[in-house]
């Protein structure tokens, strides 16, 4: 894993991603542990995801364990979150998920923080370190993040249109991200519908 470092010019904080743990269905992959996060809309091709298609799953939901269907948010723009807590650029990214939440949800903006832990029982102490209130979903076997979105990287941010397509994949985080997040989600609300 990598940890935060500081670039000197302006002081801009610049955090690394964390890469996913080895896994047999994950590919070897020489940029899993990238010395600098990525943030393209080319990296859908990671995904098994057809371009243009809707994206497709269900996760149970935290504290609950009640049913979370991505499909329910057709007509949303929706920033789903791939994260863990042993992930400390997660620790930065998701209180600026957060704040985007805020600022955009009026708007028709949904926030959720995809966690890939296999002990949901180290959730609740980062979510109370991190003073952050996002609705959380489990992927305790990581099956979405590893055989359907391809996630190298964490944290891994889609941007999903209203009908469910990926539009934007940021793997990594910096927060330089910000602006270009705001721009992106601007350009998604502003989409129809249908």
């Amino acid at each position: 894993m990598r940890r935060p470092f500081l670039l000197s010019l302006g002081a801009l904080a610049f955090t690394l991603g964390c890469a996913m743990p080895s896994s047999s269905s994950l590919p070897p992959l020489t940029d899993r542990t990238s010395d600098a996060p990525r943030s393209s809309a080319s990296a859908l091709k990671s995904s098994n995801q057809a371009p243009g298609q809707p994206l497709v799953f269900q996760v149970k939901r935290y504290p609950d364990n009640s049913t979370y269907d991505l499909k329910s948010d057709r007509g949303q723009v929706v920033l789903l979150d791939v994260w863990a807590t042993w992930c400390e650029p997660c620790r930065d990214a998701l209180p600026m998920y957060a704040q985007l939440q805020k600022e955009y949800g009026a708007r028709g903006l949904k926030v959720y923080a995809l966690n890939v832990d296999e002990d949901v029982r180290a959730i609740p102490p980062f979510l109370e370190e991190a003073k952050v209130e996002l609705p959380v979903l489990l992927d305790s076997n990581a099956l979405v993040a590893e055989s359907l979105l391809k996630v190298r990287l964490m944290p891994t941010t889609f941007l999903i249109d209203r009908k469910g397509v990926i539009r934007h994949v940021h793997e990594g985080f910096a927060e330089e991200f910000l602006q270009q997040f705001q721009t992106e989600i601007e350009k998604l609300l502003a989409e129809p519908a249908s």
